[in-house]
């Protein structure tokens, strides 16, 4: 796998660096960005980013490994999370995260061995009032019922 950003996704790091008073800040949505593209940030993938950034690696890896939104691993085409904070607990979050464990036969940042699902037990997704919560890769769905879930599982294969 070739670990190259190509020139119009250059184009768009010379944009969204242009955008802060110092360019490293634009070091989250770059690795947002390569994350997109390559489905996780590998040791190449994160050496890349330094490189088009004019960082040391160490910077790098030290923001990625910082955040729980950047995977350093490959996680499933579909990845599932489940918000069980105190608000998702109270309205079945809980519940939610055991019955996705139990149907994938996987756990918290494991992904399936087809490679399909990831799961991921969450803190907050900032939807309290329509609690619980969950996501699947960047849509959010609220008052989420295992009935939902197991319909949305279903529609991802």
């Amino acid at each position: 796998m070739t670990t190259t950003f190509t020139s119009e996704e250059l184009s768009s790091i010379s944009s969204l660096k242009a955008k802060y008073p110092e360019p490293k800040a634009a070091i989250m949505p770059v690795l947002w960005m390569a994350q997109k593209k390559w489905g996780w940030l590998s040791e190449d993938v994160m050496k890349e980013v330094a490189r088009v950034m004019e960082l040391p690696y160490a910077h790098v890896l030290g923001v990625a490994s910082f955040y729980t939104m950047y995977f350093k691993k490959p996680m499933g085409k579909h990845h599932i999370q489940v918000c069980t904070n105190v608000s998702c607990m109270l309205r079945g979050g809980e519940q939610l995260y055991r019955h996705a464990k139990q149907r994938l036969g996987i756990g918290h940042n494991q992904a399936t061995d087809d490679g399909v699902y990831s799961l991921e037990e969450v803190e907050c997704m900032g939807a309290c009032g329509g609690a619980p919560m969950i996501a699947i890769n960047e849509t959010f769905y609220e008052n989420a019922t295992v009935a939902q879930l197991d319909s949305l599982i279903d529609s991802c294969r």
